[in-house]
């Protein structure tokens, strides 16, 4: 079974950067993205990668967040610029094998494995 585990999650003024990680246990075969979620409210997609290299990103986060991989270290990256108070939120890494269409990338039933989350909070 696929293991994946975040890190970098912190506290950040409004306008601030932060890098997050995603170490997998394997090579992932499928896809893999970035979700968040805050108290309240459903799990919502916010970018993922397809082996092959396709993106997707949620439409309102375009411009400000990045996703990148290292296959080699089995890693996923999340770079996020210009940060806001609305981006508070639990990052979740997670993982899928197989075939992921475009339109499953940010789909949190999509995907079937996932990890404990990381806290990103943004003060204004």
């Amino acid at each position: 079974q696929v293991q994946v585990a975040e890190s970098g999650g912190d506290s950040v003024q409004a306008g601030g950067s932060l890098k997050l990680s995603c170490t997998a246990s394997e090579y992932i075969d499928g896809c893999w993205g970035w979700f968040r979620q805050v108290p309240g409210k459903e799990r919502e997609g916010v970018a993922a990668i397809a082996t092959g290299g396709s993106t997707r990103y949620a439409d309102s986060l375009k411009g400000r967040f990045t996703i990148s991989e290292d296959n080699a270290k089995n890693t996923l990256y999340l770079e996020m610029h210009s940060l806001k108070p609305e981006d508070t939120a639990v990052y979740y890494c997670a993982a899928a094998r197989g075939i992921c269409s475009y339109w499953s990338l940010l789909t949190p039933g999509y995907f079937d494995y996932w990890g404990q989350g990381t806290q990103v909070t943004v003060s204004s």
